[in-house]
C-alpha cells in the first residue's frame, strides 16, 4: 500500500533530529558527512563520519556542510538529508514524504528557497518551513498561542536565536550567528596561541563539555589535552584549567547574553511586565553550558530556566505541526513558507 509518510527535521548545524509521525524521534544523528573526493562518492553520515573528523586519509573529506544555520554545501546536505530520510522511512513503501523543517529567524528568502531545493532533491514532495524560535517554544510547552509574552531563546550549534511571542506569533526576534561551534573555536584560538598548540574541533568539544563554563563554580577543575605543537610539529600534552577555558569562551558568551538583552530592549512593555512573570526559556545543546542560565538571570534579572529537554525541542515544534489540529495554520500562512 502506498501512502504519505509526514517527519519533522531540525537541521542543525551541529546535529540533525527526525521526528516521525505516530513514531516520535526516530533519528538522532551529528550533520557530519564523509565523502570520497575522488568520485564524490558518500562514505558515511552521522555518528560514523564524525569519528573521521581529523582522521580521514587525503582521499576522503569529512565536513559538516552546515555553516551557521544555514546551507553552505548544498549537494553534500542533500547526499546527507537523503541517507537520513531513507533511514527514518527504512521498511515502509511511500509515494510521497511531506516534511516540516525549521530554520533561523533570520535566513534570507535565499536561504530558505536552498533549504526546500535541497528536500526535494533528497525526496520529499511536500514542504513547509518554519522558524527555529517558533518552533522550539512550541516543543518547550510555552503557551504562544496565547495573549501573553513568553520569550525563548535557543542556542544552537551554529546560531543563538531570541524570540518573544505572543497570540501564535513572533513579535520582535533577533538571530545571531554565534554559538556553540564559536564556543569551539574560541577554545581552538585560546590554545592556539597561549600554548602554540593546535587542537581539533572535537578536542574543544570535549573540553567545553567537560570543564566550560559561563560563571566560576565549586570545584573547578583540570584536563590533560593532546595536540601538536606548533613550533616543532612534534605532538605535545598539556593541562588546561576552567578558569582558562571559561576566558577564552567569554567574548562568545557575551555576544549570546547581549542577543538577548536586544531582543528584551525591543519587547513591547505590556510584553515585557509578562516575561518579568514567566521568565525566559533557554533550549538548544549550548544551553547546558555550565553557569549559562545563571549568567543570563544575572545579567537581565529575568527568570531563566533550561527546558526539559533542550536539545530536542526543535523537532518536538516541528511534530505539532504534523498534527491533527493544530494551531500553525495562521502562523504559517502568515510568517513560514510553503513549498510544493
Amino acid at each position: 500500500m502506498l501512502f504519505t509518510r509526514d517527519i519533522g527535521i531540525d537541521l542543525g548545524t551541529a546535529n540533525t533530529l527526525v521526528y516521525q509521525k505516530g513514531k516520535g524521534i526516530i533519528l538522532r544523528e551529528p550533520s557530519v558527512v564523509a565523502y570520497d573526493v575522488r568520485n564524490d562518492a558518500v562514505r558515511a553520515v552521522g555518528t560514523e563520519a564524525k569519528e573521521m573528523i581529523g582522521r580521514t586519509p587525503g582521499s576522503i573529506v569529512a565536513v559538516r556542510p552546515l555553516k551557521h544555520g544555514v546551507i553552505a554545501d548544498y549537494d553534500v546536505t542533500a547526499a546527507m538529508l537523503k541517507r537520513f530520510i531513507k533511514e527514518a522511512l527504512k521498511g515502509s513503501i511511500i509515494s510521497k514524504v511531506r516534511v516540516v523543517i525549521c530554520v533561523p529567524a533570520g535566513v534570507t528568502e535565499v536561504e530558505s528557497r536552498a533549504v526546500h531545493g535541497v528536500l526535494k532533491q533528497a525526496g520529499a514532495s511536500d514542504v513547509d518551513i518554519i522558524e527555529e524560535p517558533m518552533a522550539a517554544a512550541v516543543g518547550a510547552g510555552l503557551p504562544v498561542w496565547q495573549a501573553k509574552g513568553c520569550m525563548i531563546a535557543d542556542i544552537g550549534g551554529g546560531t543563538t536565536e531570541v524570540a518573544v511571542i505572543s497570540l501564535g506569533d513572533i513579535v520582535t526576534a533577533q538571530s545571531v550567528r554565534t554559538a556553540g561551534d564559536d564556543l569551539d573555536e574560541a577554545i581552538i584560538g585560546y590554545i592556539r596561541k597561549k600554548y602554540n598548540l593546535l587542537i581539533g574541533e572535537r578536542t574543544a568539544e570535549q573540553i567545553k563539555i567537560e570543564i566550560g563554563s559561563a560563571l566560576p563554580y565549586e570545584d573547578e577543575k583540570t584536563v590533560e589535552i593532546k595536540g601538536r605543537n606548533l613550533l616543532d610539529g612534534l605532538p605535545k600534552n598539556i593541562v588546561i584549567s576552567s578558569e582558562e577555558v571559561r576566558e577564552a569562551m567569554s567574548d562568545t558568551v557575551a555576544v549570546i547574553v547581549d542577543t538577548i538583552k536586544t531582543t528584551l530592549e525591543k519587547t513591547p512593555p505590556e510584553l515585557s511586565a509578562d516575561i518579568i512573570e514567566s521568565g525566559i526559556t533557554l533550549t538548544g545543546g549550548s544551553s547546558m553550558l555550565r553557569g549559562l542560565a545563571e549568567l543570563i538571570r544575572q545579567e537581565t534579572n529575568m527568570p531563566v530556566a533550561i527546558a526539559e529537554n533542550p536539545i530536542d525541542c526543535v523537532v518536538e515544534g516541528t511534530a505539532k505541526r504534523l498534527e491533527p489540529g493544530h494551531r500553525f495554520d495562521n502562523y504559517v500562512f502568515r510568517r513560514g513558507r510553503h513549498y510544493r
